[in-house]
């Protein structure tokens, strides 16, 4: 597992202690799906996650739904949409103020669709 600040500029903002390490989960080859995930998506969609990003680094484990839901075993998902687009970021959390970011998806179509008769 490597340190990659996810604001690529790699400036860190030191005027607020308390934020939680946000840290792009890598693979023993040096690569990060999630990294790629986050940074492939359309401009409005990473833009929105990359602001997700920030309030899960401030707010932690205290970032509730609609942003943030736990899916049970230690896993939570951060939720973003932008208009009918929905994304979804996998997480844990980590001894020493760290934020595990797993892997992404895109969300195809909702869980509780009704059919059409």
């Amino acid at each position: 597992m490597a340190y990659i600040p996810y604001n690529v500029n790699g400036k860190v903002n030191m005027s607020n202690l308390t934020n939680f390490d946000v840290i792009f989960y890598e693979e023993r080859n040096g690569e990060s799906p999630v990294y790629y995930f986050v940074y492939g998506l359309d401009n409005k969609m990473r833009a929105k996650m990359i602001g997700l990003l920030d309030v899960l680094a401030e707010q932690g484990n205290d970032l509730r739904e609609p942003y943030s839901k736990y899916m049970g075993d230690g896993i939570y998902e951060l939720r973003c949409k932008v208009g009918n687009n929905i994304t979804r970021v996998l997480y844990f959390f980590y001894y020493g103020r760290k934020i595990i970011l797993t892997n992404g998806f895109v969300k195809r179509r909702k869980r509780h669709q009704k059919k059409k008769l």
